[in-house]
């Protein structure tokens, strides 16, 4: 899938103040307002699916993120649950890895557990409006 567009060329169509919203994916559940949302909101973007020229969570792949602080350890634990683009995704064994190792190095994270959910099936309405444009989908 060839990119049409970077996170630059859409910040100056949309203007500077708009970007942030339009990176957010539609249908993900998130605790995003706890103190490490940003850092791991941020971990998740640096992710890429190597056949898509876009980030995994602007792309709609982040389904679910839950944070649960654990008081006795000083840490918060982190669950995502994603999905892929389709079942024969040819890194689907690599990318809860990618995915767990992007958010480990965060400080204050303790454990991080990625699951793959194929419930619901990922589809191009999951995408941020920025991803759409970056793929010439909208």
């Amino acid at each position: 899938m060839k990119q049409f567009a970077n996170g630059d060329m859409v910040k100056e169509a949309v203007g500077e103040d708009n970007y942030d919203s339009l990176q957010e994916p539609p249908y993900l559940e998130a605790n995003r307002d706890h103190a490490l949302w940003p850092l791991v909101r941020k971990a998740l973007m640096e992710v890429y699916d190597p056949e898509i020229p876009t980030n995994i969570y602007e792309l709609g792949l982040i389904l679910k993120v839950s944070m649960t602080d654990d008081s006795t350890a000083g840490v918060t634990d982190v669950y995502v649950e994603m999905t892929l683009t389709s079942p024969g995704c040819p890194v689907a064994q690599e990318m809860p890895g990618m995915v767990q190792t992007a958010i480990m190095p965060i400080d204050g994270v303790g454990e991080v557990k990625v699951e793959i959910v194929w419930d619901p099936a990922w589809e191009p309405a999951f995408m941020a409006e920025t991803a759409k444009m970056e793929l010439n989908m909208f």
